[in-house]
Formats: C-alpha cells, structure tokens, sequence
C-alpha cells in the first residue's frame, strides 16, 4: 500500500508540473541556429583579402576551394564519426570529371560542377555501400583502397587522363558567357567564393537539422541509435555521399581555376593534409575548416621559405604543440575564453 501511495503522489505530481517542451523551448532551441552577425566574419575576411592582397587571388581561390574539401571531410569524421582517408577519391573523380569535359569541349564551368558532384556523390554511394558496413581500422583500410583503385584506374586510363603527365589542354569557358578566368585569378575568386558560400549554406542547414543531430548521436553511441530504431547505416550512407558530392565540388573548382588535374588529386597526402588543416581547426565544428586551410597554407608557405627542405619537419612540430595544448584545435582555444564561441 506505501508503494502504491508513493507512485501515486509521483504521478500526480507529474501532472501537476509544467511541460518540458513548450512553445517558448522550441523558440529558444530555433534561435540557437539563427544566422549571427560573427557568422558574417569570414566572407568578410575573404572580401578584405581580395581587397589587400590582389596579386594572391589565385591563391585565395585555391584557399577557399580547399576549405570547401575540408568541409565535406568534416561532415563524415566531424559529425558521423566515420573515419577516412580516402576523402581524395571524390575530390579527384570531381577534378576529373570537370577537367574531361573541359578537354573535350565542353568548357561550361556550371555544369562542369553538376557533373563531378553528381559523379563523385555516385561513387561515394557505391563504394559506401560496402565500406559502411564495417568500422575501425577495417573502414579506414577500405576507403584508403578506393583512393587507391580510382588512382591506379586514373594513371591506366592514360589516353583519357594524361596520367602521369596529368590532364592538360583544358578550355574552360567563361563564366554565364561573360565573366573570363584570367591571370589574375579575379573571376576564379569570385566563382570559388560563391560556390563556397552556397555549399556552406547546405551543409549549415544540413548540420542543424533533426537528421544532422541524429549524426551527432551516432558518432557518439551507435548502441544507443540502434535501441531507439535510427536508420544507421542509411543514414551514414547519405551523409558519405552528400560530403563525396561537395569533395567532388571543390575538386572541379580546383581544376577549372588551374586548368589541370593530376595524379595527386587522387593521392593519399591530400587526404592526410585535409585531416591536418581538422585538427589546427577544429573537427566537427562549422568553422573549423574556415580556419584550419588558410593556417596550414600559411605555415606551409612560411615553412617552406625558411626551410626548404625540412619544411614538413615543422608543420609536424606545429600538429604535436596542437595536439598537446590545444586539444580541439584553435576553435578549443576559443572555447576556453569565450564560451559562446562553442557554437561555432
């Protein structure tokens, strides 16, 4: 009879209570996600670099397409925890698939973009397929195989390729018809930068959304989304193959502002370097690819000019006082002394 007593007063107690979720929660958890002015930060840091370094814009174009790479990257180890390193694989099939169609008259840089997201998103999904069934070291072997295969398939296919001389003889037209790639680099920035900025949208929206939490929740106990009745494995494969899409973007981005693809595209040091630009950043956090490429490009650039030979020396330096002190990369930093900053 206690017993009864007791679970009776419990229950009348939760009925008496208010409602854990409300309208007003919902509002404040909907404004956590709202647009902020710091977001505007770096697009305007990518305006005053267009401003104050002109004769680096196609640097800069490179830049922000390889954090557009870095991006996609994020997304799989980041948010669903799936760790890879053969992320080079759809960023070479899009530099590819771009780079053909230039090269055989078809120079068309919008389209040229459909088609290596649409042929990187492909093979992601397929490779996925396999390779999403297993994890550990089994996953991370299978994804370095298929950078592997589609490298070896790129050097056979020689006539189409170039292979080791990579894809030359690339016209890429100009942009809506009017807008050239030139010397300067001035259209390839502008064409990178809003490329960027749109994709950057998708992947904002994407990780924000009831599905992008989900991923959180599978990285964190895949148990557990198993027991509450989680799609797992559909839902990792969708991810796989919306992040191969954007590394196929940023491939084609790379090839259509270089007017050339190689080998190395599709190599297992583009793969490594895109995880090192994570960790100085931040891995899954929004920005942390926004400020891990332009640091590593930097300290490469810096490194290189002052030791030549010895450069990779220090970028291994710069990773372990990382690694060391500033676990969470530069975003960790940031937590320590503003704690808003979290939501970056």
């Amino acid at each position: 009879m206690a017993a009864a007593r007791f679970i009776r007063a419990r229950l009348i107690r939760a009925a008496e209570a208010p409602p854990i979720v409300g309208p007003a929660a919902i509002e404040v958890f909907a404004r956590r996600h709202r647009l902020r002015p710091y977001e505007a930060l770096p697009w305007l840091t990518a305006l005053g670099a267009y401003v104050l370094f002109p004769g680096y814009l196609p640097l800069a174009a490179q830049t922000l397409a390889t954090i557009l790479f870095a991006l996609s990257a994020d997304l799989v180890l980041g948010y669903a925890g799936i760790v890879t390193l053969g992320q080079a694989a759809f960023f070479g099939t899009g530099a590819y698939t771009a780079g053909i169609l230039a090269a055989n008259d078809w120079g068309e840089p919008i389209t040229g973009l459909f088609a290596a997201a649409v042929t990187a998103a492909v093979i992601g999904f397929l490779s996925g397929l396999l390779i999403l069934r297993s994890s550990g070291l089994t996953l991370l072997m299978q994804t370095l195989v298929v950078a592997a295969l589609l490298r070896e398939a790129a050097n056979k296919a020689s006539a189409i390729t170039g292979g080791d001389d990579g894809l030359q003889g690339m016209q890429v037209w100009p942009i809506f018809g009017h807008f050239e790639f030139g010397l300067f680099g001035r259209t390839g920035f502008f064409y990178c930068l809003a490329v960027l900025f749109l994709c950057w949208l998708i992947v904002r929206r994407l990780v924000h959304s009831p599905f992008g939490r989900s991923l959180t929740g599978i990285r964190e106990n895949v148990a557990r989304m198993h027991a509450i009745g989680a799609p797992v494995f559909w839902r990792r494969l969708t991810v796989y193959t919306i992040s191969a899409g954007l590394a196929g973007i940023s491939g084609a981005l790379i090839a259509q502002t270089t007017s050339f693809v190689g080998l190395d595209s599709l190599g297992l040091e583009r793969s490594g370097t895109v995880l090192i630009m994570l960790i100085i950043g931040g891995v899954g956090r929004l920005y942390g690819a926004f400020i891990g490429v332009p640091l590593y490009m930097i300290a490469q650039d810096r490194f290189s000019s002052i030791d030549p030979v010895y450069w990779y020396f220090w970028i291994g330096l710069l990773m372990v006082l990382l690694v060391t002190f500033a676990r969470g990369g530069v975003l960790g930093l940031v937590d320590r002394f503003w704690p808003a900053g979290r939501r970056l």
